[in-house]
């Protein structure tokens, strides 16, 4: 299987969580948080040139019955304005941001949301290369 960059967002009204990793080593890696402020759409386009990611992978909310919410529609309607760059797979977001903080709790640095954000996206990127490259 040849090597292949990923990119993944946990996509946010304020934040855009950002991670990357390589299917060959597999290990998502929290990359960077974007502030949501009009230059999104461009900072994402410069992240996948720049990675070559050919894949973008889309946390996808859910409530706690798994049906889908008003934050899904929000995430599916951001994700239609990305499918120039990359394909786009959804991958579930569940509780990856109490995943990350928890994390990061242990880490016993000081964290900003920015940070939970950016480490809940690295989670979902991990499932997701657990799930489709073993």
């Amino acid at each position: 299987m040849s090597k292949q960059s990923l990119v993944c967002l946990d996509v946010g009204e304020k934040r855009i969580g950002v991670a990357v990793a390589e299917t060959s080593i597999r290990i998502a890696i929290p990359l960077l948080t974007i502030n949501v402020d009009g230059t999104e759409l461009q900072t994402i386009a410069d992240i996948v040139a720049s990675e070559e990611a050919r894949t973008i992978v889309v946390g996808y909310p859910r409530n706690q019955q798994g049906e889908t919410t008003a934050q899904s529609h929000y995430v599916e309607q951001f994700a239609s304005q990305l499918t120039e760059l990359a394909t786009i797979v959804f991958q579930d977001e569940s509780l990856t941001s109490v995943m990350a903080e928890d994390q990061l709790k242990q880490s016993k640095h000081p964290y900003t949301k920015g940070d939970i954000d950016a480490r809940a996206a690295a989670i979902i990127l991990q499932d997701y290369i657990e799930e489709n490259y073993g």
